[in-house]
């Protein structure tokens, strides 16, 4: 636990700096950026501070264009969700279903960029809520995307043991990873 916890505090500070350093090179950008959320995300944290209202404020702004094709929104996403991250304390959340999603969201944004970072923190996402099977279902779909075959059919098989629900959608996964498709759930099944 103890390497687990040092190794989150790691993360949370490599984020924190790598935030900084953007910051300052985009120094000129901020004032002529109509789309500065500051407020908002400074709103969140001094008042509620919770997954739901963090997640609300994502989604939002995700919605705004497609992080795969707009390296500008992936960049500032992955800086929100990386504030989220470091605000909201596993020890408090990690029970709640909308900070999973956070916790899932980051690491599949952070996919895009930097494979190495995504896994770590599909990791940290697991490690922290076992519970929900959406977690471990989106790091096996990750790790099947990098070519990673066992290690995908390792992670449904370790979440059943964990007893993560809903159930059905492990079994579902397993038997789409078992006919070998490429998605390890169809939208509808999501």
């Amino acid at each position: 636990i103890t390497s687990i916890m040092n190794r989150v505090r790691d993360l949370k500070n490599k984020y924190r700096n790598e935030e900084n350093i953007t910051d300052e090179f985009n120094c000129t950008k901020i004032s002529t950026d109509t789309t500065d959320n500051s407020g908002t995300v400074n709103q969140i944290m001094m008042t509620t501070n919770n997954p739901e209202d963090w997640l609300s404020f994502l989604l939002r702004l995700e919605k705004r264009g497609i992080p795969q094709a707009d390296v500008n929104l992936l960049n500032r996403l992955i800086g929100y969700y990386s504030k989220a991250v470091t605000a909201l304390p596993a020890e408090k959340h990690s029970q709640d279903e909308k900070y999973a999603r956070i916790l899932v969201r980051f690491a599949e944004l952070k996919a895009l960029q930097d494979p190495e970072e995504a896994r770590d923190q599909f990791h940290l996402a697991r490690m922290n809520c076992k519970k929900f099977g959406f977690v471990h279902v989106a790091f096996a779909q990750f790790e099947l995307s990098q070519g990673n075959i066992k290690k995908c059919k390792q992670l449904l098989l370790k979440a059943m043991e964990y007893s993560a629900v809903p159930l059905e959608m492990l079994e579902t996964a397993l038997h789409n990873f078992n006919s070998q498709k490429k998605q390890l759930l169809s939208d509808e099944e999501k």
